[in-house]
């Protein structure tokens, strides 16, 4: 399985089922540090803290790429500083998500950045569909502006079918991790 991310921005909607998300996450780290680009995981899904530690059991440092952690602050934890990290007080806080997106955006200097967005479907539990649509294009529109990568993680079945649509429409492509796991069969795009 390959990013594609050469000078063209690319975004891809990621289907996995519940088991498989955080390995799915590690997945697609592992191959935008591979494709020699700086990551920018926003979390919804699991503090920055369990994060690092995740991926550091794989080599993976965090001077390696940046997180913006809305879950820390709302879980009650305690958020430490740290320049490659950017707290959001809850998972339905987009205005500093997007604020902190932005930032990050602007301050990280490597040419080529990929957000990773971990979790479309926790998105979901925090508003309502209809504002998470508005969100996410707005995102999308912002990554496209910037010449950025993205990929949405998001849980199989575990989105509106409203919002699969319209993220159907938002993406370049959507890709089922199931398919992906098997590297011995030719697979396009992702």
């Amino acid at each position: 399985m390959s990013l594609n991310l050469s000078t063209d921005t690319h975004l891809y909607l990621l289907l996995s089922p519940p088991q498989d998300i955080n390995a799915m996450n590690l997945m697609v780290i592992k191959k935008i540090l591979a494709a020699e680009c700086t990551p920018i995981v926003i979390s919804l899904n699991q503090p920055s803290q369990v994060l690092v530690k995740s991926y550091a059991k794989e080599g993976i440092t965090l001077d390696r790429f940046y997180v913006i952690d809305a879950v820390t602050h709302y879980s009650g934890g305690t958020c430490l500083p740290n320049a490659h990290i950017r707290y959001v007080n809850h998972p339905s806080d987009l205005t500093g998500l997007g604020i902190a997106i932005a930032e990050f955006l602007r301050q990280i200097p490597s040419p080529r950045k990929c957000i990773v967005f971990d979790s479309v479907s926790m998105l979901l539990i925090h508003i309502p569909s209809a504002t998470a649509s508005k969100f996410l294009h707005f995102v999308v529109n912002k990554l496209k502006i910037s010449e950025v990568s993205g990929v949405f993680l998001c849980v199989e079945n575990g989105l509106d079918p409203v919002i699969l649509f319209q993220m159907s429409a938002f993406v370049d492509k959507i890709v089922n991790y199931e398919e992906q796991k098997n590297p011995s069969i030719p697979k396009q795009g992702f």
